[in-house]
């Protein structure tokens, strides 16, 4: 899983005000003391929440790299077997928010137990699918179940972290993502080149169920949280507010179509890989996710790239590499295939990066819910580009897929075109205030 900000952030506001989401009555004075490095809790819950990310995000993505052989094994096209990745980040964009809400009426612990819960039942389940239906319909459940745990985790860590410990732990909690995401598609790769891809699935799902036990185990009981009582109407109201702010709708879209990008690339990359010219084996394929590590490097550097070039600088820079790299992938050279997926995987995750932590930014009010909303944007760019891409590579190979990210990449270029001929608008408009 790509680093992002979960949206899940708590908001705490006095309890008369009527527009608040949720409304929580103020921490009490003897508020238990916060954990940090060295204190008794706080590696148990680094590790917990470690855990907990690989575990959601080995689940989430565990069909991707087994589409080719799903698609041998039900008969089906690579539109009708993207399906089992799409509905589950569909799924999981669609829940983020109430989830989220949730979360601040039960407790974060409790939502995350919950939902690692329901997902590694179900994905006990997965492996024994008997038609392509099934498999989707259950691959949707633990989306929609796997939703709480970015839409609580955050917050707990908020929480109950020290602010000057808070980095680093969303760190190791992001990295468990990340590792999540890679390790899953690595290991369903090679298990199904031996065993086939329901095994594959199989391993994934025991995978979860140790890293679910551990997490129950390890992590601390919430000391610091205190119930809120959910406002629907105030929810509405909140959501409509961010959704009527152009700034962060265009955020909003620019993650939305990175990830569509992002989501079409890698739904079909395995399919031109097992085929002419390259015709590799599973596990060389499924190992080609190891790439997702140049993405950590350039969203730990999208800060830099912001404070040198700017935020829409940063942006473009983003839509270049990635556009570069689309471009690259065209060539029948394997090592212009995976120099290409390098680029796009850099770009991606630094324009991703860019976009989500400016929504924080530019929500002055109801951040958890402005950054819920891109977090459902997001995903349902993902679930768009794995079955666009799909069905662009079935009707017109890997160049209609590639054809598709320049499109979006495009849409990124006019977006951030507009937003920058919009600030040079608005300031103009103040230089006669200003003399």
């Amino acid at each position: 899983m790509p680093p992002a900000d979960t949206g899940a952030s708590t908001v705490v506001v006095d309890a008369s005000a009527p527009s608040s989401p949720v409304t929580t009555t103020a921490a009490p004075a003897g508020a238990h003391e916060r954990l940090e490095p060295g204190r008794p809790g706080y590696r148990k819950m680094s590790f917990a929440l470690f855990a907990a990310g690989v575990a959601a995000f080995a689940l989430l993505y565990s069909t991707q790299a087994l589409l080719p052989a799903i698609s041998a094994s039900y008969g089906v096209s690579a539109g009708q077997a993207s399906w089992t990745v799409s509905a589950a980040t569909g799924a999981l964009a669609l829940c983020v928010l109430p989830l989220s809400a949730l979360s601040e009426r039960f407790g974060r612990r409790q939502m995350m137990t919950a939902s690692l819960t329901v997902a590694v039942l179900v994905g006990m389940l997965v492996p024994f699918a008997p038609s392509i239906g099934w498999l989707i319909a259950l691959r949707a459940i633990q989306g929609a179940a796997l939703a709480g745990l970015p839409a609580s985790a955050m917050a707990y860590l908020a929480e109950e972290v020290r602010p000057k410990a808070l980095i680093a732990a969303i760190g190791l909690f992001v990295a468990g993502n990340s590792i999540g995401g890679m390790s899953g598609r690595i290991l369903t790769g090679w298990v199904a080149q031996a065993w086939g891809w329901r095994a594959a699935l199989a391993a994934v799902g025991l995978l979860a169920v140790a890293c679910a036990v551990a997490f129950h185990f390890l992590i601390p009981r919430a000391r610091n949280f205190t119930p809120g009582t959910l406002n629907p109407k105030a929810l509405a109201k909140t959501v409509a507010t961010h959704l009527g702010n152009p700034l962060l709708v265009r955020l909003y879209a620019i993650g939305a179509l990175f990830m569509t990008v992002f989501g079409a690339v890698y739904t079909v990359i395995g399919y031109r890989l097992v085929d002419e010219p390259f015709s590799l084996p599973q596990g060389i394929v499924g190992s080609i996710f190891l790439v997702y590590l140049v993405g950590t490097v350039s969203s730990a550097a999208a800060g830099r790239l912001v404070a040198r070039l700017g935020r829409r600088g940063a942006l473009y820079l983003a839509v270049s590499t990635t556009t570069a790299g689309l471009l690259l992938s065209l060539a029948d050279q394997l090592a212009s295939v995976l120099l290409g997926l390098v680029l796009i995987t850099a770009g991606f995750f630094a324009g991703h990066a860019v976009a989500s932590s400016s929504v924080s930014r530019t929500a002055t009010t109801g951040r958890a819910q402005a950054s819920a909303l891109y977090q459902s944007a997001y995903y349902l760019g993902s679930s768009a580009g794995g079955t666009l891409g799909a069905v662009a590579f079935h009707a017109g190979g890997w160049a209609a897929t590639v054809a598709l990210g320049l499109l979006a990449v495009l849409g990124v270029v006019s977006i951030t075109l507009y937003g920058t001929r919009v600030a040079r608008a608005e300031r103009r408009a103040l230089i006669p205030a200003t003399r």
